[in-house]
Formats: structure tokens, C-alpha cells, sequence
């Protein structure tokens, strides 16, 4: 009787207090990382257009970051922070592969890296030393020969998606995986893939990476959710965003909410963690290398800027975390994070041990997520993107709630942001704060100095006149911005 009593005891402390931070077992990991999905797209961050319901759900039920960032301001430098837990500036993967090119700009951008490197331990293998069973379905983009995929470089099941979103136009890659219905969507498809993994792996720990091509343009969705949206947007009278686009996110919200109905019918929901986030910021508007623009896509106001920018619009993206075991519903955190942290954090969560011969720039986010700690022991959080694309080649650096850009294209441009009391970067104080842009800039130049960062250097074939010129990387010749508007769907981007 007295056992009896103190079990019920103990079950009402749990049910009063939710959940506790002693020890539970290793967790099964999903991480869904949406492509150019940006901080204002989806409902729990203020979206009052476009339908999310399961994304929001996941907040009610688990922890909503305010202030975490993607590691790049595209996809392959945030994809390889992810993978190595290391800032991607010190493998080199500071572009999206294979880049762009303007070869009669101020100055001469750095290649970027063209694959990840085989001698960097990645997530999924530091996690399969743990026992843990890895899965990749999506986007990889971190190398296009047979020997960077996936499943090189740590993951015991790979399906990597090539091609827009329609029915009939991707193509997976990999063996002894289902084929795609002659009609299906391809997030659905990408659902289906996760939703057999998570199946067949339900006895044993397992990390699985959901990396959807979408809400990457080509704008492309169904039918009948785009109308759908064109009604909802004549009704109130809105021009953004898009309606393609609007209608590309929910497939996105169904394909997340597919992912935590299977997870349910497995029985593994207490002891799973799901993650929800984003590569980079979110697109504004589609530039096709041409003075005049295509679809204008979204807006992330208040904040500044876009993909392929170093302002908050750029970088700064949602991050979701649902972990009965550990995350109180309904909390939010405000702590700066940023990509690289996934990679402790999983380790750390799965009593495992971090590659020794690898630096991990990242921190675990167990204590924030435990409510232990509402800060991390970090100085700092470092962006390097010698570029250009929708902005200048820069780096910037984000100290508590300071932040620098400094421009790397010889103009010597500085903007500085304290965005406590300017979230939307409008006020530039570094002439007004000379001390704290000098003690800034200093950081971050010693910081790159540390990483060996890429830079930029004086183009002696500067040419005002043809600047603006883009040329392919590939082949290095002109982009026929002709060819282009003919065909949209051929547009490849961050």
C-alpha cells in the first residue's frame, strides 16, 4: 500500500509540474529543416495569412525560439554548419554550391568549397557511435558526386531529391526506396519516405533529417490550395504573400503534421524530439540576375532583408522544439542560437561524445530546452558570407543584443544594431557608438583570422559599367537572362 501510495505521489508531481529534467533515455531525432522558409511564414510567429496549423501545435506543445539564426545566408553554408557543428567558414562552404559570379565587381569573391569534406565527422556519425539508426530524405546540396552523398558521410538510409515540387518533376536518389505516385507532390513523397523510416526503425534510437526542397522557387503547388489562397488574398485584399507560395508552406504544415501523426502511432511520442526550422531567411523577391524582378515572394516584416543577406530577414528563422520528456509546453526561449548547435545538443541528449578531433563551434541547447539555464556560455555568434547575391559580400557578428555588419566588397561600410530596441535594423549607430563598432569590428576581424575565413580581394578588372553582370560559375560564362525567362524552372539558388 505504501509503495501504491508513493507511485501516485510521484505521478501527481509529474502532472502538476510537467515534465522533469532527470535522466531519460537517448531520444529518437527528427529534424525537419524547411528550405528559404523565413522567421514571419508561419502562424506562431505572427503569420495571420498563411494556415499552419500543425507547425503552430508543435509550439503548443514544445518550446518556440525567438531569436534563433541559420548558420548561413543560404542553404549549403547553413546545410554544413549543421552536418560538421562547426561555423562553415572553416571548411570553406561559405556560398551555395557552386555559387555565382560577377566577375567585373569591386572585388573577387572567394570559391566556396564544392563538397563536404570526407575527413569531417558529421552529425550521423557521431550519433550512430551512440547506436543510433540514421536517416536523410531531401535536399542534401553539400556535394553533387556519388561519393559526398548522404550515406558517405554517416547515414544508413539516404533518399536525396533532385527536381522542382510538381508531380512527375523530381527525382529521388537512392536504393531500395519507394517510388513516387505518378501524382503526388513531392513534400508528400518526402512524408512517405520519413514516415516508413520512423516505422521500421521504432525498436532502437533514430535521428532522421527531413530536408525538403520546398518553399524553394520554383513557385510551384497544387491547385487547389493555390486558388485557395488567391480567394483569401482578393477577400483581404493582400498582396503578400504569394499565393503559390502561401500554398507551398502548407503543404509543408500537412507534411510536419504527418510526420508527428506517424511518430504517434509508433508509440515514441514522449521520447522523441522534433526540431522545425529553416536553411536561411526567408525570400522577398525572386531576382532572376536581371534589373527587373520575377515574383515577389514574401515579407518578414519587421525584419531587414532577405536570403542572401547578413540582416536579421536573412539569417534570423524559426526554431521549433517538441520533447515531452523534457520541454514544458508552450515555452519560449529568447537565448541566441544558431545552427551548429544541433550538433552537441543531439550528441549531448544521446550520452554520446564529440568527434575529439574536430572543433565544434556550437553549444548545447539542453540546458535551455530543460529550462535549466536561460543562457548559454557563449560570447558571441559570427556570420561570414564574402558574396554577393542579395547584398554585398560581408561578415557580422551578434554579441548579446549588438550586432555588426562590415562590408567586404572595399567600401569600408559599417552598420551597427542594438536589437533589443531595433529588431528591424533601421537605425544605424556605428557613427553614434564609434567605441562599440571599433571593440565589434575587432572581434570579428580576430575572429576570422581564428576560422581562416575566405576573402575577398581587389578586382583588377573592376568594371562600374558591367558590375552587375552575373556569369555561371560552372562553365564561367554569361547567364542568358533570356534563356531564363523562357525557362523559370531552371533557376538553382541557395
Amino acid at each position: 500500500m505504501k509503495i501504491v501510495s508513493l507511485l501516485f505521489s510521484a505521478l501527481l508531481i509529474f502532472s502538476l509540474n510537467g515534465p522533469t529534467t532527470c535522466a531519460a533515455d537517448p531520444p529518437n531525432i527528427i529534424l525537419i529543416f524547411i528550405d528559404d522558409l523565413g522567421w514571419k511564414d508561419v502562424g506562431c510567429y505572427g503569420n495571420d495569412f498563411i494556415e499552419t496549423p500543425h507547425i503552430d501545435q508543435l509550439a503548443t506543445d514544445g518550446m518556440r525560439f525567438t531569436d534563433f539564426y541559420a548558420a548561413g545566408a543560404v542553404c549549403s553554408p547553413t546545410r554544413c554548419a549543421v552536418q560538421s557543428g562547426q561555423n562553415q567558414a572553416r571548411i570553406g562552404i561559405t556560398a551555395h554550391i557552386p555559387g555565382h559570379w560577377r566577375p567585373f565587381e569591386r572585388v573577387i569573391t572567394p570559391r566556396p568549397t564544392m563538397a563536404l569534406p570526407h575527413d569531417t565527422v558529421t552529425v550521423a556519425e557521431a550519433l550512430k557511435g551512440s547506436g543510433y539508426q540514421t536517416g536523410y530524405v531531401g535536399k542534401w546540396h553539400l556535394g553533387t558526386g556519388r561519393q559526398f552523398q548522404p550515406d558517405r558521410q554517416g547515414y544508413d538510409f539516404s533518399a536525396v531529391i533532385n527536381g522542382p515540387h510538381l508531380p512527375g518533376k523530381f527525382r529521388p536518389q537512392g536504393q531500395d526506396i519507394t517510388k513516387p505516385k505518378p501524382d503526388q507532390y513531392r513534400t508528400d513523397y518526402e512524408a512517405d519516405l520519413c514516415i516508413d523510416f520512423i516505422q521500421q526503425n521504432r525498436q532502437r534510437p533514430f535521428f532522421l533529417m527531413l530536408s525538403p526542397y520546398a518553399v524553394h522557387i520554383p513557385l510551384a503547388a497544387l491547385s487547389a490550395k493555390v486558388e485557395k489562397y488567391r480567394r483569401k488574398a482578393e477577400a483581404t485584399g493582400r498582396e503578400l504573400p504569394h499565393p503559390v507560395y502561401a500554398a507551398m508552406v502548407e503543404h509543408c504544415d500537412e507534411m510536419v503534421g504527418r510526420i508527428v501523426t506517424a511518430v504517434d502511432e509508433a508509440g515514441l511520442t514522449d521520447n522523441t524530439m522534433i526540431l522545425f526550422t529553416s536553411d536561411n531567411g526567408g525570400l522577398y523577391r525572386r531576382y532572376d540576375y536581371r534589373e527587373a524582378a520575377d515574383d515577389t515572394v514574401s515579407s518578414q516584416a519587421p525584419l531587414k532583408g532577405e536570403k542572401g543577406s547578413l540582416h536579421e530577414g536573412g539569417v534570423r528563422v524559426p526554431l521549433i522544439v517538441k520533447y515531452p520528456a523534457r520541454v514544458k509546453p508552450g515555452t519560449v526561449c529568447s537565448e541566441p542560437t544558431i545552427s551548429y548547435d544541433f550538433f552537441p545538443t543531439f550528441v549531448d541528449l544521446a550520452d554520446g561524445s564529440l568527434p575529439a578531433t574536430q572543433t565544434i563551434d556550437g553549444k548545447s541547447l539542453k540546458p535551455l530546452l530543460t529550462g535549466e539555464n536561460t543562457r548559454l556560455a557563449r560570447e558571441a555568434l559570427h556570420w561570414h558570407y564574402p558574396h554577393y547575391h542579395h547584398d554585398r559580400p560581408a561578415s557580422s557578428i551578434r554579441e548579446r543584443d549588438w550586432k555588426l555588419i562590415e562590408y567586404l566588397d572595399g567600401t569600408g561600410d559599417v552598420e551597427l544594431y542594438h536589437l533589443a530596441q531595433d529588431i528591424g535594423e533601421t537605425d544605424n549607430l556605428a557613427s553614434t557608438k564609434p567605441g562599440r563598432t571599433a571593440d565589434l569590428k575587432k572581434k570579428l576581424n580576430q575572429w576570422r583570422q581564428q576560422v581562416l575565413a575566405r576573402m575577398p580581394y581587389t578586382n583588377p578588372n573592376y568594371d562600374p559599367d558591367r558590375a552587375d553582370q552575373w556569369w555561371r560559375m560552372r562553365d564561367g560564362r554569361p547567364i542568358d537572362s533570356d534563356a531564363r525567362k523562357r525557362f523559370p524552372a531552371t533557376e538553382k539558388g541557395g
